[in-house]
């Protein structure tokens, strides 16, 4: 797949990520970090070492500086020389509709990875430290957005890479397969077909299901209704009628759209939508 096509355009449009920088400079000794719902956190060490524990069991040590990344939730702690110490920029992670969000889902638990490895940020890199560690007027609006800049080249290093095995982030790796997945993502309320969708793969209709399956860990037509609803969460949490999310995402009546929503949900649009506003 040439870069021509821009495999994450429309999902990053849609389910937008923030940063929020919370620290920069030196940890020392041991910094515990609490798992905040809805929150990722970005840690960037611009000098260790540092040892990492990622949720209760496993763990690493870290010897260059690099970036830790969870996308998800998790409690973790990291160990420094109480002497020495180790120098991080750290920022909290907000994607759009965390719990619906795609990229945050299709996302391992943990990122691990030399600073070195993020195709095209060196520079970035040493822009954002210089910000971070300097007291400069806006230095911290300046910052946020490097960071979330940043998040965006992990992302695209880790499909450029193939190093996630499985999932929607596999299959935008895969040259033939994200041709179809960026179809849908692009067009999630057209009436694809198995078969239009195997060409937009250049893939045999049997051939395309098969590797779909085998590398999302989905058939395309499950894979078409979830993001379908995905989309659907996001519209109702922006407020937009259930009328015109119907039409938007394929549905030819809110009844069709209902029933559809429920059986991935367990929950109608308007139940989903109060539950989202009593919270």
């Amino acid at each position: 797949m040439t870069e021509s096509v821009d495999r994450l355009d429309a999902l990053l449009q849609r389910f937008s990520v923030t940063a929020r920088m919370f620290h920069a400079g030196a940890l020392c000794g041991i910094t515990e970090y609490p798992a905040t719902p809805d929150v990722g956190q970005l840690h960037l060490i611009r000098r260790g070492p540092v040892q990492a524990q990622h949720g209760s069991r496993r763990r690493e040590d870290i010897e260059v500086p690099s970036v830790v990344f969870y996308p998800r939730p998790l409690r973790h702690k990291f160990i420094t020389d109480k002497r020495s110490g180790a120098d991080l920029a750290c920022a909290h992670v907000l994607f759009n509709a965390a719990a619906i969000n795609p990229i945050a889902q299709a996302l391992p638990a943990v990122v691990v990875m030399p600073l070195t490895d993020i195709d095209g940020a060196d520079s970035l890199l040493e822009g954002l430290f210089r910000e971070a560690f300097t007291q400069q007027c806006g230095r911290r609006h300046i910052v946020n957005r490097l960071f979330e800049v940043v998040l965006i080249l992990i992302v695209r290093t880790l499909m450029n890479r193939g190093d996630v095995a499985h999932g929607m982030l596999a299959g935008m790796s895969h040259p033939r397969l994200a041709r179809a997945l960026i179809a849908m993502h692009e067009a999630p309320g057209s009436n694809w077909t198995l078969d239009e969708l195997a060409n937009r793969a250049g893939m045999s209709r049997s051939h395309f299901a098969a590797t779909f399956h085998d590398v999302v860990r989905t058939p395309p037509g499950d894979y078409l209704l979830h993001y379908r609803i995905s989309v659907v969460q996001d519209l109702l949490r922006r407020g937009e009628s259930l009328k015109n999310i119907a039409g938007a995402v394929g549905y030819g009546s809110t009844a069709a759209l209902s029933r559809a929503f429920s059986g991935v949900a367990g929950k109608s649009p308007r139940e989903w939508r109060a539950a989202l506003e009593a919270s």
